[in-house]
């Protein structure tokens, strides 16, 4: 038997008769020891995204306004979803109904977001097209991603990281900036994404 012939047997072979569903094990750690939104968590997804080299800052509805400024010091045009609360709104804002086109998105300095949820345990932020979060592409094209995560969204493991997202949307996960690395490990930032990810992490 060639090794063509042995190919295609094995295809006819597993092809000829369904396989009886396999209950996949659900042993896993399914929830965390703290409660959505825990000191505990906050300090962890802080450190985690920290690690990640992106920048993360606390705000208090107070004084979100001032914080979110920082953030986007030294922009002129900022890209933002159209169900973004009002009161973020920065005075450079650029509402994005869904007609900017890619080149358009390229040359603006900025995106401010919401999200879905995050995991402390591996410093993930989950995004999916929200009314106030946008199309993917608004998150992926402009250099800098400022994004608002509010305490109750903070999450211990992925598990409840993924009980929070609906499977049907398209959803963006997010661990720090967009970065890679070649061959010989050397740090490439703003490969697949925005190079500069601001967290704003709100207690409210």
């Amino acid at each position: 038997m060639t090794a063509r012939d042995e190919v295609l047997a094995r295809i006819r072979y597993a092809l000829s008769a369904p396989a009886d569903p396999v209950d996949p094990p659900r042993d896993y750690r399914r929830t965390g020891e703290h409660a959505p939104g825990a000191p505990q968590l906050l300090q962890l997804l802080t450190e985690r995204l920290t690690d990640y080299k992106a920048t993360v800052h606390s705000a208090t509805p107070q004084t979100l306004g001032s914080v979110l400024a920082t953030a986007l010091h030294g922009t002129h045009r900022v890209v933002v979803p159209p169900g973004l609360p009002e009161e973020w709104m920065p005075a450079s804002a650029v509402v994005d109904d869904g007609d900017l086109s890619y080149a358009d998105l390229d040359t603006v300095d900025a995106v401010l977001t919401a999200c879905v949820a995050a995991a402390a345990d591996t410093g993930t932020i989950v995004l999916d097209a929200a009314a106030d979060q946008g199309r993917r592409a608004i998150t992926l094209i402009p250099d800098r991603h400022v994004c608002v995560v509010r305490a109750a969204q903070v999450v211990q493991s992925v598990p409840e990281l993924l009980t929070r997202a609906d499977p049907r949307r398209p959803l963006t996960f997010i661990s720090g900036p967009s970065a890679t690395s070649d061959i010989e490990l050397q740090r490439v930032e703003g490969v697949h994404g925005p190079r500069n990810l601001i967290v704003v992490i709100l207690n409210d």
